[in-house]
């Protein structure tokens, strides 16, 4: 018998979402809890597994295409016999989300380390692409959906420079190519190199990404805070954690330490980790640091956070870092672990620049970016020239809850773990 396979819903007041990439084809076996589909909504990717055993007889939506949320999906093709429903009653819609393949957070650092995460790699999931479609997963490595852009421009993939994880080839990267082949033409025909323009629909995490910062910008008044980190010993305590703990699968970066510095810091400023209601009537001084950290995805900037950071070891924190990073990059992470932030680091300086004004990420009251780190030249207790590296930090506070002394002492507190990691382990003890 048929049936149709209704699209959940997937909370958060979803109504719709972008179908990105499908698992499998018309006239696949497929099992109950294989995945079948990649979603997008506003928040993250989330996969989309099935509740029955069966054969897939029909896709309703080709990759790209919008799918409403308690509309059907795909159609099966299953056995009388495995269809548990009551009466012929279709529970799909009632039957919540299974939650993403997820690392449970309470995995020891030294368990998890090097053991990949369920949600998968890019580079895993290009390679099931490839087997989904045919192809060799020897060949150039991407996605179904690439591939299909690909074939409408008459492109060959291998002659495209891939720059996702491994080489992979993103559809940044035809769009790109397509844009410069275009401007070659345009240079030929014109005499001139030109790029030509291109229209791409604002949705998905960089459309609740923006109105969200619309709204920090327009709600929250800002002010920032700047100074200046000696972090000439928390670098050679990264590079002793990684000496003793490290491996090839797994390198401790400075973010755990600056984490870990910065829960430490709230427990004597617990104002720098509160929130307040929605009439501003009231302030809750939350017990949790959740601390978040902006990545640059696939998808555009997420933040996702680290729950419970003043119950975590380093080690811990560290783990959860390079999960979380590779997640968020990859564009598959829980939507649960965007949400639920107290306070955020944004580390600005991986890329480049010494000083920014970060944007508050609301409903919370500060954020801190980090500048790059520079070997300058500083004099030290006996008058003498030495080489130092010096980070440049600059914070931005709601000036309706936080004054400048207070985020200048609080800078100051966690400045000190900084600079002299040592005094964080009697605070750890």
């Amino acid at each position: 018998m048929k049936k149709e396979f209704i699209l959940p819903d997937i909370g958060e007041g979803i109504v719709e979402c972008e179908v990105i990439e499908w698992k499998v084809r018309e006239g696949d076996l497929i099992e109950e809890d294989q995945i079948v589909v990649d979603v997008s909504t506003d928040k993250a990717i989330v996969e989309i597994p099935s509740m029955y055993n069966g054969r897939v007889t029909s896709l309703h939506y080709a990759e790209g295409d919008i799918a409403k949320v308690h509309s059907p999906l795909f159609t099966l093709e299953i056995d009388a016999e495995s269809d548990n429903l009551e009466s012929g009653a279709d529970d799909s819609q009632a039957r919540p989300l299974p939650t993403p393949p997820q690392t449970q957070l309470d995995q020891s650092a030294a368990a998890n380390r090097g053991s990949p995460t369920n949600m998968g790699s890019p580079a895993n999931k290009g390679q099931v692409a490839d087997q989904l479609s045919g192809t060799s997963s020897t060949k150039v490595l991407t996605t179904p959906a690439v591939r299909k852009m690909a074939r409408e421009h008459q492109l060959d993939l291998a002659t495209i420079s891939g720059t996702g994880k491994q080489g992979r080839v993103l559809k940044e990267d035809v769009l790109n190519f397509l844009a410069a082949d275009q401007s070659d033409r345009q240079g030929l025909v014109a005499g001139v190199s030109a790029i030509g323009d291109r229209v791409e629909v604002i949705k998905g995490v960089r459309k609740i990404m923006a109105e969200r910062m619309a709204e920090s910008v327009a709600t929250i008044p800002h002010f920032t805070f700047v100074d200046e980190l000696d972090v000439t010993e928390l670098v050679a305590l990264r590079r002793s954690l990684n000496e003793r703990h490290g491996d090839e699968t797994f390198k401790i970066t400075l973010m755990p330490l600056f984490i870990k510095a910065l829960s430490l810091a709230l427990k004597q400023f617990p104002i720098m980790n509160s929130r307040a209601n929605e009439e501003f009537t009231e302030l809750t001084y939350l017990a949790n640091h959740n601390i978040g950290m902006a990545v640059d995805g696939a998808s555009g900037l997420l933040v996702p956070n680290i729950k419970s950071v003043e119950q975590r070891s380093v080690l811990d924190i560290a783990t959860r870092v390079m999960q979380l990073t590779e997640a968020a990059r990859s564009g598959k992470i829980d939507p649960a672990e965007l949400k639920g932030g107290t306070i955020t680091i944004s580390n600005i300086g991986a890329i480049g620049g010494t000083v920014a004004t970060p944007i508050i990420n609301k409903p919370e009251v500060a954020i801190v970016a980090l500048g790059k780190i520079q070997s300058l030249p500083r004099f030290n207790q006996q008058a003498e020239v030495v080489a130092r590296q010096i980070m440049t930090v600059s914070w931005s506070g709601d000036h309706r809850i936080i004054d400048g002394g207070t985020i200048a002492r609080f800078n100051n507190c966690w400045k000190g773990y900084l600079e002299q990691p040592s005094t964080m382990l009697a605070e750890m003890i």
